[in-house]
């Protein structure tokens, strides 16, 4: 079925500044060091509506330079706003540039603003009878949907009539109405004061329009009625400031005649400005990569993305080259185990009714061997669905290949699909590539490794997203609902995609050595370990947990019981806009804010909270971290326990972390307050099953010797290899006392050092964090220097390489990218340079408790009974055990830890053993 919107009129000013500040972290430039995030995010927001509507007129419309007619009505108009960046203002023209290039109608008009184009251009759609989207978040522009005009917003939401009252909360006519009565700060358009749309909403449901309110002012009572009735002028005047113009003077004969595309100077463009995907698209050649290039996530505007044209040559052209088949009967089954039995390897993948790995279920089997994908269908359950083979003789037929491990799969995130099998008793052997895997370790920070994004940015390939096929939101069908006619061509696309990104990035990969052999072996083999070790789970004590919830909530009583005395009346703990009048107002504590929100208000986040000095600025804290506490673990986790093994399961992602750390969600163990008492109490309900302990092996200040390994200090090599303690070596040689005579305080100091200089902390940081002047902090870390000062000569030293070649490595040769290192922007340069010292510890501790993973497993063997990995944890391995072997295996863990890699000094790994997690410790 044809699209039937004829006209897509798209807000350009609104996408132009949203993808420039979508991208400014991301420092996007040519090979000239030209800006180019912003005309990125609009061109791909262009093509990606192109594509969406490929019989739709589309029309850019973009604000013209200098005052327009508001500016006579309201001087001051807009004036509050900040000159826009230079680095934004750069890339305009050429933007411009661009999109005539490409054939796009394109209108800036002197004297108004985008809208009232959008407005104008909306009254000759109506004349000409098109159907018409308006492509933007601005809330102006949603006076103009009606049932011939909808709104596309910045997520790819389509708004019609009735979706503008769901989501403002009045109808398309009373916009205007809405926004007259609350103003707009961003814009300095007045409104009524202390009228927010919360009121404004109110009144316009009451009385229909701002005439009907003005009729009716002297019913509306309290001190918001006398600000109405006393700014009736100002509402007047917002009135007009937001009214948009219907009588633009416009080629009406724009919607007839069309510019035209101009490729070769749109190809020397898109070479200009780097956009080498789009160069090549359109026929161009340059010589092959040889380093990989940071370039975007590839959305800078979440949904309106994508680099496909239906004018330019598709960079999928290459989908033809592949068959898509569906699995119905038993001799095409037949025939596809026999292919895959005897073939070298193959791509796989499942579709499932559940991202839950413990408990997905398999729907359907995906496979590609050469260039033939199959779709093999044994669960969709939805009325009418077609008959399909046997389930279980699927799956018995299947499970010979599938643990043959001299047959190879390839696949995108194996892991989850390993756990999805194991659910039916099969064991995935034989993985030979993951494209997820492949992708991080080439360059972890290009773009997110989802099949999605990878697709958009290695391919320049729009992909079946799993919302086209199953809806969004509370709407959403699980894949068995989904019918097989879509869900076929959206399952074979998945293999195929996989298929194809594994050749573009082994051609890539193959380069680069070290990165390839930390592939090899470490990321491909840890998946198998990490699916033992999350299958395996931990004991939860959800009693205790239940325990502590009450301490805390009674905890959170008595402090919202003193909070109330301190105020003076009661108020919302959790309300940012009630404490901010609490502190901040002259009915309340008239306390001065330390910090502001962008739109100029008193800031209550924890950051600003705390440069306040009061006591109920104190218990606001307190009882912040005690809910969030509690909603964070003491509620959730018991939740989190599987109903099936009655443990905790964590997920551990490999391709999230740009060091190379492992992350992991639901719960996310990594965040577990460590120093607290709550977060002991925590740590103590992880337990040990009957007959068993915990044993938890911790690398003991891992960073700070990878920095000895790496600096070749010798005074901090010394510290370590004569097994000091280092923390107090180094108060000794900073305060220049004998070791024996340092005091604790020495050592907090020299600790404080120690780890912050590691994170690339300045004299400022260290001086909030000890307590002490800037000029001593400097002192402190001036005399670090003098004592270490290979330490500051590796810091110095890569930070120029860092920015001479754009990354940093770790002791393995795991590449971390530095996108920002030569960023024009100060502060995001000066975050990469911290970070470039930081890196290489942080990659190098994680790359090397990965090898201490692997050694540990392959010693423990398949199904011991004794002993089970159970978490990782920052720098901790923790086990449950059989309690009669805890002092054998102590050993052994601590072993093979100390041995995963040699470093110049000796790694050291502190052991313990307890009941529990905490206990252990």
């Amino acid at each position: 079925m044809s699209n039937p919107h004829q006209l897509i009129l798209l807000d350009g000013s609104a996408f132009l500044f949203r993808a420039y500040f979508s991208t400014i972290a991301q420092n996007l430039t040519n090979d000239e060091g030209f800006p180019t995030g912003a005309m990125f995010g609009v061109i791909n927001a262009l093509k990606r509506l192109q594509n969406q509507y490929p019989e739709a007129k589309l029309i850019a419309i973009f604000d013209a330079k200098g005052k327009n007619h508001r500016h006579e009505i309201y001087p001051q108009y807009k004036a509050h706003r900040k000159p826009a960046d230079e680095e934004l203002v750069m890339q305009i023209e050429p933007l411009y540039e661009i999109i005539r290039a490409m054939g796009f109608h394109f209108m800036c008009v002197d004297g108004v603003e985008a809208d009232d184009v959008i407005a104008t251009l909306t009254l000759c759609a109506k004349e000409h009878k098109l159907d018409t989207i308006i492509a933007s978040g601005d809330k102006d522009l949603m006076q103009l949907v009606n049932e011939h005009i909808h709104q596309l917003d910045m997520k790819g939401n389509l708004l019609d009539y009735d979706g503008v009252v769901e989501k403002i909360g009045v109808s398309p006519e009373q916009i205007l109405d809405l926004l007259a009565l609350t103003g707009d700060s961003a814009d300095n358009i007045p409104g009524v004061p202390s009228v927010g749309p919360k009121t404004a909403i109110k009144w316009l449901g009451q009385f229909k329009s701002i005439e009907g309110i003005k009729v009716n002012a002297e019913q509306i009572g309290g001190k918001v009625g006398e600000k109405l009735r006393e700014n009736f002028d100002l509402l007047d005047l917002s009135y007009k400031l937001v009214k948009l113009k219907f009588d633009v003077e416009l080629p009406c004969d724009i919607l007839d005649n069309e510019p035209g595309a101009d490729n070769e100077k749109l190809m020397h463009l898109y070479q200009k400005y780097g956009f080498k995907v789009w160069f090549k698209q359109l026929g161009g050649v340059e010589s092959s990569v040889t380093t990989p290039v940071v370039k975007s996530t590839t959305s800078p505007i979440a949904e309106l993305s994508s680099e496909v044209s239906q004018t330019e040559v598709r960079q999928s052209d290459w989908l033809k080259e592949y068959t898509q088949n569906t699995v119905f009967t038993q001799d095409n089954f037949e025939a596809l185990v026999k292919r895959l039995s005897t073939c070298k390897r193959f791509v796989f993948d499942l579709e499932t009714d559940s991202l839950d790995y413990m408990n997905g279920k398999i729907v359907g089997w995906v496979f590609l061997v050469d260039k033939d994908s199959f779709y093999v269908p044994v669960a969709h359950d939805y009325l009418d669905a077609p008959a399909q083979l046997s389930f279980d003789e699927v799956l018995s037929k299947l499970r010979v290949i599938l643990e043959n491990s001299s047959i190879g799969k390839i696949g995108q995130n194996l892991k989850y699909d390993s756990h999805i099998l194991a659910n039916y008793g099969v064991i995935l052997n034989g993985i030979v590539d993951d494209t997820m895997l492949k992708s991080y370790c080439l360059n972890s920070v290009a773009s997110r490794h989802n099949m999605d994004d990878l697709s958009e940015y290695y391919l320049g390939h729009t992909t079946i997203h799993f919302t086209d096929i199953a809806g969004k939101g509370k709407k959403q069908i699980t894949f068995n609902q989904v019918s097989i006619d879509n869900g076929a061509p959206y399952a074979c696309e998945d293999v195929i995609v996989t298929h194809k990104l594994n050749e573009v990035l082994a051609q890539e990969l193959v380069n680069y050595a070290k990165l390839y052999k930390l592939y090899q072996t470490i990321e491909l083999p840890l998946i198998a370990v990490l699916v033992t070790m999350e299958r395996n789970g931990v004991e939860l004590d959800a009693n205790a947990l239940g325990k502590q919830q009450f301490d805390v909530i009674v905890q959170m009583e008595a402090i919202q019981t003193q909070a109330f005395e301190l105020a003076g009346n009661a108020f919302n703990l959790e309300s940012p806009k009630q404490i901010q009048q609490i502190l901040f107002s002259e009915e309340g504590l008239g306390l001065k804010s330390k910090k502001k929100t962008p739109k100029g208000a008193p800031s209550t986040n924890e950051e600003a909270l705390k440069l306040l000095d009061h006591p109920l600025v104190d218990l606001i804290l307190s009882y912040r971290m005690l809910t969030k506490l509690n909603s964070t673990y003491l509620e959730a986790l018991p939740k989190q326990i599987d109903l099936h093994t009655k443990r905790l399961h964590t997920s551990y992602h490999q391709a999230v972390t740009a060091t190379g750390r492992l992350s992991s969600s639901n719960p996310n163990l990594q965040n577990i307050p460590i120093r607290s008492e709550q977060g002991a109490r925590i740590r103590s309900a992880f337990i040990a099953s009957e007959g068993k302990v915990i044993i938890a092996a911790d690398y003991s200040q891992i960073e700070l010797r990878i920095m000895a390994h790496i600096s070749k200090d010798q005074n901090l090599l010394s510290a370590f290899n004569e097994d000091k303690d280092v923390h107090s070596a180094t108060a000794s040689t900073m305060f220049n006392v004998p070791l024996d005579a340092v005091t604790k305080e020495h050592r907090r100091k020299a600790k404080a050092i120690n780890f912050g200089l590691i994170y690339g902390m300045s004299a400022f940081g260290l001086a909030k964090q000890i307590d002490v002047s800037r000029t001593e902090a400097k002192q402190y870390i001036d005399a670090y220097f003098e004592n270490y000062p290979n330490v500051a000569n590796y810091m110095e030293r890569t930070k120029e390489l860092a920015k001479a070649q754009g990354y940093v490595e770790t002791v393995i040769g795991r590449r971390l990218y530095l996108p920002q290192i030569n960023a024009k922007n100060k502060m995001l340069q000066q975050h990469a340079l911290r970070t470039a010292i930081n890196a290489p510890m942080q990659g190098s501790s994680a790359d090397i408790i990965k090898k201490a993973m692997l050694d540990v497993d392959a010693w423990i063997g398949r199904n011991n009974p004794d002993i089970k990995m159970i978490m990782q944890v920052h720098d901790e391995l923790v086990f449950e055990v059989n309690a009669l072997k805890a002092d054998e295996f102590s050993k052994k863990i601590q072993n093979l830890m100390q041995n995963a890699y040699q470093l110049d000094i000796p790694l050291k790994v502190d052991v313990g053993v307890g009941q529990s997690w905490q206990e252990a410790h």
